[in-house]
């Protein structure tokens, strides 16, 4: 019998993708009846799990109402109230959001609001974006400019702006080849210098991840680096954008990932966490300080999509909202990660080919080297992320890629980042999968020589 055609454009075009049936809780089921446990809640999005009754009840009651309206020629009550909400949790003034789809939409709303409130100030030299190498803001050519990922940006650079100018804040393997506290936060210091050679008259912001994800593994700063850009932003009159589209609403332990360092951005960039998966929803919320040149002067942000607040995904994300502060999830990824750390830095001890572990709550990154003493890392053409995560699939497990972090070229680690709800028992059943996966894996590098454990001179 001849085999079905594919319609589908898929990740990668010719792999056989199992289909999926239904969700539960952190476990996904395929058509085959495989169970899988949502070790990565997808791209780090499932926050409160699947299958949720009182989402679905939420989404049913609002279709039964009205599910598109254009943000043109109406506003809602889902949307108006969504933004209420949000207004409420984040810190300072962060009290304006404008809605949108993708958390790369809302990486690239936040670029063009920061570029207008500098116009509209009548700063119009005021346009370049600074960011850092390692990082990743979205696919959109916007989003990528911004974004330091050598693997995305590269089949587009002609295309793309030179956005990306500093280090990140990357402990494990300092850039600057020196330690915490001693390095006095180079990396954070490094955003001035690059302020001051490309003049601040031409600078409208800053943009970071308070965690680095898809680019890094959860690379998270020390004490001290965010308070340092926050100072050197006020210092040049230069916005602070946070892309927390990854490491907001609770995925960290806090509300919003930034909060771990007490700073307040200008900007923040939501996504994937405020629908938590259930529809297609993001955020650029914005301080009343940004906003206030362009309600003085056009009264409008140009930006937008059609599908912009419409009240069927704003509902959905009030209900997504609503639930996690009910269920007091917050509170539990920041208890969860504290035991998943453990459990993981435990389980290193063993292992040579795991590098680090780090993050905050319920988003750690394992990074995988050739040699535990050197840091050396495996190249991107061994690859050893893919094979971790596909065999770990196989025993039903999902754990999330982040490749070529280092330049391009070089950099393994895996994130695991299940839903909020996940339970201690869970959690050990994860670690139980992952080390067992290591396990076969370590061996199998071993016998192909691509381990190295001589140490260090």
């Amino acid at each position: 019998m001849e085999k079905k055609r594919d319609h589908l454009i898929k990740p990668i075009l010719d792999y056989p993708y199992p289909t999926v049936s239904y969700g539960l809780g952190i476990y996904l089921y395929d058509i085959d009846g495989n169970q899988y446990i949502d070790g990565s809640s997808g791209a780090v999005t499932a926050a409160i799990g699947h299958g949720v009754p009182e989402i679905a009840e939420a989404m049913m009651e609002q279709a039964a109402k009205v599910s598109f309206a254009y943000r043109s020629q109406f506003t809602s009550e889902p949307a108006e109230k969504l933004a209420e909400k949000l207004s409420e949790l984040a810190p300072g003034d962060l009290n304006w959001s404008f809605f949108v789809n993708s958390g790369s939409e809302a990486t690239e709303t936040a670029m063009k609001i920061a570029i207008q409130h500098w116009q509209e100030k009548g700063y119009e030299r005021k346009n370049r974006i600074l960011s850092r190498w390692m990082s990743y803001h979205g696919i959109t050519m916007g989003a990528l400019s911004m974004s330091g990922h050598v693997l995305r940006r590269k089949r587009f650079v002609p295309l793309l702006e030179d956005y990306p100018s500093v280090s990140a804040p990357y402990c494990y393997r300092c850039p600057f080849n020196n330690s915490y506290p001693g390095c006095q936060l180079a990396c954070a210091s490094e955003l001035e210098t690059a302020i001051r050679r490309t003049g601040p008259e031409n600078i409208a912001a800053f943009i970071a991840e308070p965690i680095i994800g898809a680019s890094g593994g959860a690379v998270t700063p020390p004490e001290g680096y965010y308070q340092m850009v926050r100072e050197i932003c006020n210092k040049y009159d230069i916005l602070f954008i946070a892309d927390e589209v990854m490491t907001g609403i609770g995925r960290t332990g806090k509300m919003f990932g930034v909060e771990h360092w007490g700073v307040v951005p200008d900007i923040i960039a939501l996504g994937k966490g405020m629908s938590a998966g259930y529809t297609p929803m993001a955020a650029t919320i914005v301080s009343d300080r940004v906003m206030e040149p362009i309600l003085n002067g056009s009264k409008s942000v140009m930006a937008g999509h059609t599908y912009s607040a419409n009240p069927q995904s704003a509902s959905v994300s009030l209900a997504v909202l609503e639930y996690i502060e009910r269920h007091n999830l917050v509170q539990r990824a920041e208890e969860s990660g504290v035991y998943l750390k453990e459990r993981l830095s435990d389980m290193a001890v063993s292992y040579s080919m795991i590098g680090d572990v780090r993050g905050k709550g319920l988003l750690v990154g394992v990074e995988l080297v050739k040699n535990s003493f050197t840091k050396e890392p495996f190249m991107l053409s061994h690859g050893v992320t893919a094979r971790v995560i596909e065999r770990a699939f196989s025993k039903g497990l999902l754990v999330y890629p982040a490749t070529g972090g280092i330049d391009g070229i070089a950099g393994d680690s895996i994130i695991l980042s299940p839903p909020l709800i996940i339970k201690k028992e869970e959690i050990d059943r994860m670690v139980d999968i992952l080390e067992e996966t290591i396990h076969e894996i370590q061996h199998e590098l071993e016998a192909e020589g691509l381990l190295d454990h001589s140490q260090a001179v």
